[in-house]
């Protein structure tokens, strides 16, 4: 770090990509907080001191200028205006079932026209299954969607939002679907 105009660091774990489960487009990578410091030695290499850290720093993780924007904390939980579809596609810390106050990525972000504050249902997708009733070889009866939660939108990004599940009632996992309530 030769360039002292940026003189505290944000340290994150790379995780893997965000991909689009219906286009499968690139909407970023996953970038899990590690820690922050300030650089105590300019150079190369340069010494930063560990401030704070929330996790292990490993070898590999990257350094980026600390984000001193000011944190939104006051904002009024609303549905979009619109009707929006999207995917759970991650879950922090890569539990596999997701349950309420767990933080998950979705598909959806501020070109969507997403804001900090919007509210989602969560649903599990019906499943399809074998017809036993109706007597025709080989068919088959897709179930109907299954409400299984609510999600609020905390973070935005271009391509995809971070939000809380503030109620599940069905154990979700990722793949299953937000939609506007």
């Amino acid at each position: 770090i030769d360039d002292k105009s940026e003189t505290i660091f944000d340290l994150y774990h790379p995780g893997g990509p965000y991909i689009d489960p219906d286009t499968d487009e690139l909407l970023g990578y996953e970038a899990l907080y590690v820690g922050t410091g300030p650089v105590e030695q300019f150079g190369d290499p340069a010494t930063i001191f560990l401030a704070q850290t929330t996790r292990e720093i490993r070898v590999g993780d990257r350094l980026l200028p600390a984000d001193e924007s000011t944190p939104v904390t006051h904002f009024q939980p609303h549905a979009p205006e619109t009707d929006l579809e999207g995917h759970i596609i991650s879950v922090i810390d890569g539990v596999s079932q997701i349950g309420q106050f767990n933080v998950v990525a979705i598909d959806l972000g501020t070109r969507e026209g997403l804001e900090i504050g919007h509210v989602f249902r969560i649903f599990k997708r019906g499943a399809t299954i074998k017809d036993t009733v109706s007597g025709k070889r080989n068919d088959a009866v897709k179930l109907p969607d299954e409400d299984a939660g609510l999600i609020m939108v905390f973070r935005t990004f271009d391509k995809v939002s971070f939000g809380l599940v503030m109620k599940a009632t069905s154990a979700i996992n990722i793949n299953d679907f937000v939609r506007t309530p």
